[in-house]
């Protein structure tokens, strides 16, 4: 009988890789949070966890990216400039001026499934934590992102 113990040994490290899997290809939030919206403090921690479960696995938790594959939002002038060219890139991939085509060998996710509020809470905590002093994203703006792309969905 073949020796599996060096086997066994060489894949140990891929059950270590299913978290991250898992967070990576989400495509929905959590349901269970969707009440935490209602006030502007769990607005923030809305907005948080929904960068940690959807973003971070691309443009890493400090905003830096990956470079040459994912950009950084650190500082970038998409994050810090107008709030409704950023919703309707994250939410229909409408490039804004300020992202230039083809610096990056990857193409973003569509959230377009998210509501309007949580897709205010994603941008403010996206806006506020890697773009200095951005204004805070609501509803309204997002919704008006929508209207003026035609992707209505998910109000």
């Amino acid at each position: 009988m073949p020796d599996m113990t060096a086997h066994r040994r060489g894949k140990s490290w891929l059950p270590m890789l299913f978290p991250i899997f898992i967070a990576a290809c989400s495509s929905s939030s959590d349901p269970a949070g969707a009440e935490l919206s209602s006030t502007p403090a769990n607005s923030a921690a809305r907005g948080a966890a929904l960068y940690q479960q959807n973003c971070a696995p691309c443009h890493r938790e400090k905003g830096e990216g990956v470079p040459n594959v994912y950009p950084g939002l650190l500082g970038s002038a998409a994050v810090r400039g107008d709030p409704i060219e950023l919703a309707q890139w994250v939410l229909s991939q409408k490039r804004p001026a300020s992202i230039p085509a083809g610096r990056y060998p990857t193409q973003m996710l569509l959230f377009g499934w998210m509501n309007d509020q949580d897709a205010a809470a994603l941008l403010t905590y996206i806006r506020s934590k890697f773009g200095g002093s951005a204004s805070a994203v609501d509803a309204a703006i997002i919704s008006r992102a929508r209207e003026e792309y035609g992707n209505d969905r998910h109000r």
